[in-house]
C-alpha cells in the first residue's frame, strides 16, 4: 500500500487548474517563463537555486520540476546535491541565528524574576 499524501501530476489536474482560474494560470506561467528565461544569471544557475529552494519550501513537486530542470540545463549531480547542501545550511543557519530571540526572551525573563 504505498500511497503518496501528494497526487501525482495529471492533465486532469492541470485542465482544473485551467478550467478554475486561467488568467491566473496564465499570468503565472507568463512570470515563470521570465523569471526562468537566461538573463544576468544563467538558466542553469537559476535551476539550482530553484532546487536549494524548492528543498527549503520542501515542495515535492518543485523538488522533481527543478532538479529535472536543472539536468536538462547540463547540471551535473554533484551541483545540485551541493545546492541542496547550501539550502539545508541556510535552514540550519536560519534557526542558529533566530537563537538570538530565545536568549533575549531568557535575558528578559531573568531580569524580570529578579
Amino acid at each position: 500500500m504505498d500511497q503518496s499524501i501528494y497526487p501525482q501530476a495529471s492533465v486532469e489536474i492541470a485542465r482544473k487548474r485551467r478550467e478554475l482560474a486561467p488568467k491566473p494560470l496564465e499570468a503565472f506561467k507568463a512570470f515563470s517563463a521570465a523569471v526562468f528565461a537566461e538573463g544576468a544569471l544563467p538558466v542553469k544557475t537559476k535551476q539550482l537555486i530553484a532546487v536549494a529552494v524548492a528543498h527549503v519550501t520542501q515542495c515535492p513537486y518543485c523538488i522533481r520540476g527543478h532538479t529535472d530542470g536543472a539536468l536538462k540545463t547540463g547540471a551535473g549531480e554533484a551541483e545540485i546535491m551541493e545546492a541542496i547542501w547550501v539550502a539545508a545550511e541556510m535552514r540550519a543557519g536560519g534557526a542558529y541565528a533566530h537563537s538570538a530571540l530565545a536568549l533575549d526572551t531568557m535575558h528578559t525573563h531573568a531580569e524580570s524574576t529578579k
